[in-house]
């Protein structure tokens, strides 16, 4: 196997797919904050609720759809580059994008256009509904994808059939309530909250800071920040659950996202910071806090969490029983019906090891033939490269936990401080604009290249999961989608700003003449309209 390939392949994959979450996290987000204000707006009919949809509503619009163009050109990777990845776990992997496709993106894409285009036609109940059921198609269409993407990390509901020499599905209910992908959906999501909370914020921000839209602003600010501080506590708190998770579904992507080379008495430290030395296989001026690592990861004070070194052990006994798991197999193709009972328990023993013996490809042909020296290499391979996951993780969570502190502040100044903000404080929000996405990045690399050296952990090694394409071939269609990714971040950058900048531009006369009624109500007691003609007129 020609592993440029492979690394080519992993580069455009993780460049496409990497972009297409720039425009996820804004879309949760912002399809469920547009559908609060709408609701506030059904509940009093103050009409600045109806503009404050409106103007979110454009901006969510934008967003979502440059999302589904990439979105779209992502799956086509599937197919283009991983072919033998598609044909070795399309009947699990493929069910919940169907699903996705089916039940969440045409009900999101539906819904989508009856609230741009409903307002006038629709009545104020309906388009309320219209508007959740956008919000909710968005976070279906990331559960399923989500779930798919959890199967990947920790593959339950399916089985190696040696017949066919594909995975295949036993248990869709074990696929979908998956606890990882479970963990995965709601830490997702929460962060996508986040992201649009931080969002909004920072646009409101802007516009107090030149003294235009106040009042759009202000409710703005107040949605976001008590919006935002619920999602950045649930980041959090559902990260701790993921965290809980990874430590007994991938317990070497654990070590390394931690540093922790030599299995730790229980209950585990947690290295705060550190300088992680693969050649060393050490962690050099690691600041420990005792016990944090034992509670998070186990929550419990007697569990030990296994290192890295005890982790490469375990892998190449793997190894070894999925060697003997390979050797039956390979009599089970050529004898097919006539093949003796012995082998076939002899492969149902080992053949939750054969994912193993395939690491063994990487170096010979047939794994049956690795040297000692192979054998150790490909154990070795099963470690990933610790600082970037180490590094990403510890910059992941002190963006999170500096989300709630800000959400906290102006959650206060809105709440309890009439609503006034200080220029520092709304200097800060504009600033922080970006921080949400690469926090939300960060965890995607945390996720997936934590992962490797597999595309289903345990089960395929990614260096067999490619297509056999030329390095043209791969640079070719990488060059494309990086021109076409190009272009459609330009124009999603250009529209942003340009509809930010314009700010809301429907509804205003309403919400003006709303806004002088309630003003002139509030200064007089003769309870008369002062837009109203008189007798005389």
């Amino acid at each position: 196997m020609d592993l440029d390939i492979v690394e080519l392949s992993r580069l455009q994959f993780a460049a496409t797919v990497m972009y297409h979450f720039l425009f996820v996290p804004l879309t949760l987000g912002l399809s469920v904050i547009v559908a609060i204000m709408e609701t506030v707006y059904v509940m009093t009919g103050r009409p600045i609720w109806r503009q404050m949809t409106k103007f979110w509503g454009m901006l969510f619009g934008i967003n979502f759809a440059l999302g589904v163009a990439t979105g779209i050109t992502m799956e086509f990777q599937f197919g283009m580059n991983w072919s033998y990845f598609s044909h070795y776990v399309g009947d699990i992997f493929g069910a919940p994008l169907a699903l996705e496709g089916l039940m969440a993106f045409f009900l999101e894409a539906t819904f989508v256009g009856l609230f741009f285009f409903g307002w006038d036609k629709l009545s104020k109940v309906a388009h309320l509904i219209v508007a959740w059921l956008v919000a909710i198609g968005s976070n279906f269409s990331a559960l399923w994808i989500l779930i798919a993407n959890g199967w990947m990390q920790n593959p339950v509901g399916a089985e190696f059939n040696p017949e066919t020499m594909r995975m295949e599905l036993t248990s869709f209910f074990e696929v979908m309530f998956n606890s990882v992908a479970q963990a995965k959906f709601v830490h997702t999501v929460s962060a996508g909250y986040v992201t649009a909370a931080i969002f909004v914020l920072g646009v409101s921000a802007w516009y107090m800071l030149q003294g235009r839209h106040l009042e759009l602003a202000r409710r703005s600010i107040t949605v976001a920040a008590s919006f935002g501080l619920a999602s950045a506590l649930s980041v959090v708190l559902l990260g701790d659950e993921s965290g809980y998770d990874v430590s007994h579904n991938q317990q070497m992507k654990m070590a390394a996202i931690e540093g922790m080379w030599e299995t730790e008495p229980a209950p585990a430290p947690f290295n705060l910071i550190g300088f992680p030395d693969m050649e060393a296989r050490e962690t050099h001026y690691a600041i420990k806090i005792p016990w944090m690592m034992g509670l998070i990861g186990t929550r419990t004070l007697t569990e030990e969490i296994p290192g890295i070194n005890d982790l490469v052990a375990e892998s190449e006994e793997r190894i070894r029983s999925g060697m003997i798991a390979y050797d039956a197999l390979m009599t089970i193709r050529a004898q097919r019906a006539e093949t003796p009972a012995d082998v076939r328990q002899t492969f149902e023993e080992h053949g939750g090891n054969l994912g193993y013996a395939y690491l063994l490809k990487r170096y010979v042909d047939d794994p049956r033939d690795a040297t000692e020296a192979q054998i150790k290499q490909a154990a070795d391979d099963t470690v990933p490269n610790v600082w970037p996951l180490f590094w990403a993780f510890r910059i992941m969570v002190g963006l999170g936990f500096g989300f709630i502190a800000v959400m906290a502040y102006f959650f206060w100044r809105s709440s309890f401080r009439g609503q006034v903000y200080p220029r520092w404080a709304l200097w800060g929000a504009v600033i922080i604009i970006p921080a949400p996405w690469i926090a939300a990045e960060l965890g995607w690399i945390v996720a997936e290249y934590g992962r490797q050296p597999w595309t289903v952990d345990g089960v395929l090694p990614t260096a067999l999961s490619v297509s056999h394409l030329s390095i043209s071939d791969v640079l070719l269609t990488l060059a494309g989608f990086m021109v076409f990714y190009t272009i459609l971040f330009i124009v999603e950058v250009r529209l942003m700003l340009k509809y930010i900048r314009r700010g809301p531009v429907e509804d205003v006369e309403e919400t003006e003449i709303w806004r002088a009624r309630h003003n002139h109500r509030l200064r007089t007691t003769d309870g008369k309209d002062p837009f109203s003609k008189t007798p005389a007129e």
